[in-house]
């Protein structure tokens, strides 16, 4: 079948010289292949065959129709939606499958490394073994040669001294002999007489001279049993392998871990055979006193390289390990123990704790974790028009604490998650929350409001309620207002212009604004120099309005009364403007240098109602 008659494509090889190859021959295989998507919805395929060249199948132009299209009259012979879920299952099977393959032949690759290792260190000590055993027979071979040297020596010595011995007693009856054989002659007889006696006398004493006719010393050499223990010793120790040293725990490498597992790595830094290693771990619990008798259980892995994965493990969590060597002649003494740790659980986003404007946004988290982690990585992405999520993610890396202002561009929606970092690497993502930077937007901060105000579940409309409660009865915080009925919003740290709204009906007395962070909780909105504020009082005959700080007001009067109030704050221009958002009528504006970013303010005088609306862009009219 013709490839074009499968894809409904035209085949495009891309050299010249794979045009006129044969694919369908046996000895070309396929190695990998991979779908990349283009622009426009287009997939192109890429092959990699034995040779250097590559296969690509580019989409049909629909000028351009395969024989079986053309007879059939059909744009494609085989309806993309019924096999590309089997093609897809296929491809990620064949990855799989090529990624099992490769980590396999890894592991071979490390057995091979180990066993060409161990046969050169068992080979390099056999020889060593055999050298030491024909030097000591070698050695014994000269003691032996020398000690018979000596002994033949000692008995040619002591032949040759009983062979003069003979010589000196043949001498002397030789000349006794001839002695008495001229006595004998002697013809004159008084000479005879009187030397015959002396003569006699010699060959008496002569004859009772004993003179020993055996061999002073034994013809044959002694032939003691040579001691050859100590090499019977060696020459068993050849086949005996000496006990490993201690093994050494490497220091923990970055990102060699998970939530609940972590790669061990270890050194043996001599040319011990090893057969197994055991690695011993177990966690390390900060609150456990140093003498405490509950011991926590051990756990032993038993493994033939010099690194492990131990799973199974509790997030964030130190761990004390140490490891042991094995062979046929015994166990190396434990290594120093080391210490390493899982990566740390997901941070958890306090979504009402973080804000945001068209140009920031400030993240705020917790992170979950008992130990310490090193730092924090923020992740953002920006949405699509229609919701969806960029491929592009960026990233701001090392933030030290558990907050971060990130700049942002205005009009769009973003997609935030945090990782915790330490050693053992990056965290899960934390769940994602959505910020959007059409607006200024913040939450208003329960800390600060006054016992008599109570929050909605969305937490942007307060109420003032018709009881009053007994100053004995109210739990005053060191950040909450006592005396005014007012709460502070989240603070705006980003210079620009913000803009929010207020909504009121109209018998609720109430005072909106900005304050500083230490505007004084025991004073009125408005009646310091800390605090700038609108305020509405309902008399009898008509809505009074007030611009307050620092106590004063101009005098001013508002004859339609603003159900929906704009704030319009401008860091950079020092003003802080109020509108009646419904008509786009301008109120006031506090002219102003901020010597501190501020919190925007809310406080009612009396019972009733007082909702924010944030989030939402400044009408046209505000910052003129």
């Amino acid at each position: 079948m013709d490839w074009n008659d499968i894809r409904g494509g035209r085949l495009d090889v891309i050299t010249e010289e794979g045009e006129h190859q044969d694919f369908r021959r046996e000895s070309s295989t396929m190695e990998a292949y991979n779908v990349v998507p283009e622009p426009g919805g287009r997939t192109f395929q890429r092959f990699s065959v034995n040779t250097n060249e590559s296969l690509r199948f580019e989409p049909c132009e629909d000028s351009c129709l395969s024989p079986t299209e053309a007879e059939d009259g059909r744009d494609d012979v085989f309806e993309k939606g019924d096999y590309e879920g089997e093609i897809i299952a296929i491809r990620n099977q064949l990855q799989g499958k090529v990624a099992e393959m490769e980590n396999f032949a890894g592991h071979l690759e490390e057995i091979f490394l180990t066993v060409e290792e161990n046969f050169g260190r068992q080979e390099q000590h056999l020889e060593q073994h055999y050298n030491d055993v024909l030097q000591t027979l070698s050695q014994r071979y000269d003691d032996r040669a020398t000690g018979l040297q000596e002994e033949k020596k000692s008995k040619l010595e002591s032949l040759y001294n009983q062979l003069l011995v003979c010589g000196q007693a043949l001498d002397s009856s030789k000349e006794l002999i001839e002695t008495a054989q001229e006595v004998y002659r002697c013809q004159d007889k008084r000479l005879f007489l009187k030397t015959v006696m002396p003569i006699v006398k010699r060959v008496e004493e002569f004859a009772k001279e004993d003179i020993d006719l055996t061999l002073s010393t034994s013809l044959e050499f002694s032939s003691p049993l040579a001691d050859l223990s100590d090499v019977k010793t060696m020459m068993d120790s050849i086949n005996i392998v000496p006990a490993p040293s201690a093994p050494v725990i490497n220091p923990q490498l970055p990102n060699s871990a998970t939530q609940t597992s972590l790669h061990v790595c270890w050194s043996l830094f001599s040319d011990d055979t090893v057969e197994y290693y055991e690695l011993y771990y177990r966690p390390v619990l900060e609150d456990m006193p140093a003498d405490s008798t509950c011991a926590l259980q051990e756990n032993k892995v038993k493994v033939k390289e010099t690194h492990c994965t131990v799973t199974d493990l509790l997030p964030n969590a130190q761990y004390e390990l140490w490891v042991t060597a094995t062979n046929t002649t015994g166990i190396s003494p434990a290594s120093e123990k080391g210490l390493y740790m899982t990566v740390p659980s997901p941070p958890v986003i306090k979504q009402r704790e973080c804000s945001s404007c068209p140009e920031a946004a400030l993240i705020r988290w917790e992170s979950g974790n008992t130990n310490p982690v090193d730092s924090y990585t923020v992740e953002l992405s920006e949405m699509g028009t229609v919701g969806t999520e960029s491929n592009i993610t960026e990233s701001i890396v090392a933030v030290p604490t558990c907050q971060c202002l990130i700049q942002l561009q205005a009009g769009q929606q973003y997609l935030i998650s945090v990782r915790a970092v330490n050693i053992g690497g990056p965290s899960d993502r934390s769940d994602a929350i959505t910020i959007s930077t059409t607006g200024t937007f913040f939450y208003l901060l329960e800390d600060t409001a006054h016992p008599c105000l109570s929050m909605s579940e969305d937490g942007f409309t307060i109420f003032y309620g018709d009881e009053e409660l007994p100053i004995t009865a109210m739990a005053f915080e060191d950040n909450t207002f006592t005396r005014c009925v007012a709460i502070l919003g989240d603070l705006i740290p980003v210079r620009g212009r913000h803009y929010w709204e207020v909504e009121v009906d109209d018998e609720t007395e109430f005072r909106v604004g900005v304050a500083y962070e230490d505007t004084e909780r025991d004073s009125y909105l408005g009646a310091n120099s800390t605090s700038w504020c609108m305020r509405h009082i309902r008399t009898p005959s008509r809505h009074k309005y007030e611009f307050l700080h620092n106590g004063w007001s101009p005098d001013l009067r508002i004859t339609v009364h603003p159900v929906r109030i704009g704030v319009a704050l401008d860091y950079d221009r020092g003003t802080l403007s109020f509108f009646n958002a419904n008509l786009e009528q301008h109120l006031h504006t506090f002219h102003c240098h901020f010597q501190n970013y501020v919190h925007p303010c809310f406080s009612l005088d009396n019972p009733g109602a007082l909702t924010v609306h944030n989030g939402i862009g400044a009408p046209d009219c505000t910052f003129i």
